[in-house]
């Protein structure tokens, strides 16, 4: 194949911006990054814009949202799957690791259904090379659930699987210590009464006594015989952390407390925050600010989680606000997330990787994705 020549662009690097430098891809790879603007016909110009490493998410639930638009209303999966890719390409998003919840102790969510048909799904779109961005698959193991595992069997041999997180949504602890955070969640969210929400927090501790413990030893088990990436959900506490580090993980998913995150970090598992946290300017939970982690020294990346929009945004934030380089800012949106999840060969410009670009032009302080590249080719 002919090598493509993208030109004309403030090229963000891992650790500089070229004001003005050229890339060369061949056969979806980074061939060369030159200074200066390219002289070969048929170069792209990317007519001064920012050109970064294409963004990587590693834990989004918009899928849900488009399989289930309305409280207890479905959308056919091959639909939500389009225009979930859209938007997640859009965003300037090149890698997504689809996050899936199997289990729900309440067994009237999207949680408590099978959703293997997204496998089938995303297979087909793939091959008919329809797909925007490169689709993996984050499985949410909701730990006092008593069909997490059965849930869990369709995607356990499946070559997408990526990554499983470890979650344990139980009322008074983890993400849900502050109780009235968590009425608010359940009674705005899905709906429950007061009276409802009352009962669920009375039962949980039995629930979550007969089945958390078998479970987390399971999955923790699965993750390490088949070399799938572990993570941890909402550490809170040091004893958390330590219990993550015990288990095999290599990651800590929203911490919730400074000190958790701290630890996390000096224990070597990669902390990933909320990019939706950084831009909102707090947790909507009530926990820690993601942009202390940040100015702290101890976030390793970030995640869109409920807003894809809102990566692309952070590193702004993070850049304008936090203290951190343009090209500190884009890593923890990027190169820092892959690493996390075990996908090494991309999330920076550099020679050997892959081509996955986000074209950027900023607009009053604020950027916005002009052109998104996958392997070099143009899918936004």
């Amino acid at each position: 194949m002919n090598p493509t020549v993208f030109t004309h662009a403030r090229v963000v690097l891992g650790n500089e911006v070229l004001p003005e430098a050229s890339v060369t891809v061949a056969e979806g790879r980074i061939v060369e990054v030159q200074p200066g603007r390219s002289q070969v016909p048929g170069a792209i110009d990317l007519h001064g814009d920012w050109l970064l490493p294409g963004l990587v998410e590693v834990h989004t639930d918009n899928l849900e949202r488009h399989v289930m638009p309305r409280p207890k209303t479905t959308f056919p999966m091959r639909a939500a799957v389009q225009a979930h890719d859209a938007e997640i390409a859009a965003a300037g998003i090149t890698t997504v690791l689809d996050a899936i919840g199997v289990g729900d102790p309440y067994g009237d969510g999207f949680r408590s259904r099978d959703q293997s048909a997204l496998l089938q799904v995303l297979d087909a779109l793939e091959q008919a090379q329809v797909l925007r961005s490169q689709h993996l698959i984050h499985v949410r193991c909701e730990l006092p659930a008593a069909n997490a595992q059965e849930l869990f069997a369709p995607f356990a041999g499946h070559a997408r699987l990526a990554l499983i997180s470890l979650m344990d949504h139980t009322p008074g602890q983890r993400q849900w210590t502050d109780i009235e955070q968590a009425r608010t969640y359940y009674t705005g969210k899905k709906g429950w009464s007061y009276a409802q929400f009352d009962d669920e927090v009375r039962i949980a501790p039995q629930r979550q006594a007969a089945h958390a413990e078998p479970n987390r030893r399971w999955f923790a088990d699965f993750a390490r015989r088949h070399g799938v990436t572990l993570a941890t959900h909402d550490d809170t506490t040091l004893a958390h952390v330590d219990e993550a580090r015990q288990l095999g993980a290599l990651m800590s998913e929203f911490p919730t407390t400074m000190a958790a995150a701290r630890h996390a970090h000096a224990q070597g598992l990669s902390t990933i925050a909320g990019a939706p946290n950084v831009v909102r300017g707090g947790s909507h939970s009530g926990n820690v600010a993601a942009i202390d982690l940040a100015r702290q020294g101890v976030l390793s990346g970030l995640s869109s989680d409920y807003v894809p929009g809102s990566l692309l945004q952070a590193a702004w934030v993070l850049h304008r606000d936090g203290g951190f380089s343009l090209p500190e800012a884009v890593r923890v949106v990027s190169r820092g997330p892959a690493q996390a999840a075990g996908l090494h060969d991309r999330g920076e410009i550099a020679p050997g990787l892959r081509a996955d670009f986000v074209c950027v032009r900023e607009v009053d302080a604020h950027p916005v994705v002009r052109e998104v590249f996958v392997g070099g080719r143009r899918v936004a």
